[in-house]
């Protein structure tokens, strides 16, 4: 079963990390939106403290795993990697979600005919390569990618760094299980059948998921709602912690029922 933190009262709200992270990316943001909400902090396969759980053969698989340790009627918030779970969730357990929150989500993480605003599948095939020989010095700098171009581009890659190894490294098995996962999913023929309220949180200066990207997404997805925040790059919740509450809170007391 994988490993969750839970903190604050009120609505439910799931906050799903990236690839390669764990839930101690969200600091201060959690500890910010726990004022209001009951916080669950979950740790993906083979991240963080989640060691024993081997749930990344699919996205469903990994949906599955993340419904066992969620709360139900929960407003998800899924960044990147999770980010997309977030949405698969939203089309297989609809009734299990109150609304989504995607963070620098890409329906589809790599380049594909028509479009083009997505990393190109190389990338992540190099990624991939390297990851037997060295995925500490993979992860190291994937989360350099992750902030460049951004405000406080060195402060956020230091926090990123930082944290990056505070719990054991994650496993090989379940990177290499994830590069696929985002190599391999396309989830916006699927969009327009996105029921729940959804808010697209972008950075503008984001070098893995382009913010023309979560424009797209936004007019495919029915009622959904986008705000690119400006100077922010691929952990915008890092970059603009202040401003990232203030969307999601007003996300959630404008379009969020819990009846």
């Amino acid at each position: 079963m994988l490993h969750t933190e839970c903190s604050g009262h009120g609505p439910d709200l799931v906050m799903l990390h990236g690839w390669g992270m764990h839930s101690a990316i969200w600091g201060e943001c959690a500890r910010r939106l726990a004022r209001r909400l009951r916080v669950t902090l979950v740790d993906l396969p083979g991240h963080g403290r989640s060691r024993s759980c081997a749930a990344m053969e699919s996205l469903a698989s990994l949906v599955e795993a993340i419904a066992e340790v969620a709360p139900p009627r929960a407003i998800w918030v899924g960044w990147s990697l999770g980010g997309l779970a977030a949405l698969r969730a939203a089309l297989d357990l609809p009734q299990r979600l109150a609304g989504l929150v995607l963070v620098a989500t890409n329906a589809s993480f790599v380049q594909r005919p028509g479009w083009p605003w997505a990393q190109s599948e190389a990338i992540l095939e190099g990624f991939a390569d390297e990851l037997a020989r060295d995925h500490r010095g993979v992860l190291r700098r994937f989360v350099a990618l992750q902030v460049r171009g951004s405000d406080a581009e060195r402060q956020q890659l230091h926090i990123l760094r930082e944290r990056l190894f505070l719990h054991e490294t994650p496993d090989s098995g379940m990177l290499e299980a994830g590069l696929r996962l985002l190599k391999q999913s396309d989830l916006r023929a699927e969009l327009p059948c996105v029921d729940r309220p959804v808010l697209q949180v972008a950075g503008e200066r984001d070098r893995l998921v382009p913010v023309e990207a979560a424009i797209r997404q936004a007019a495919l997805l029915p009622g959904g709602a986008l705000e690119v925040l400006t100077g922010a790059g691929h952990a915008p919740f890092l970059s603009h912690p202040d401003r990232f509450c203030e969307v999601v809170e007003a996300f959630i007391d404008e379009r969020i029922s819990f009846g």
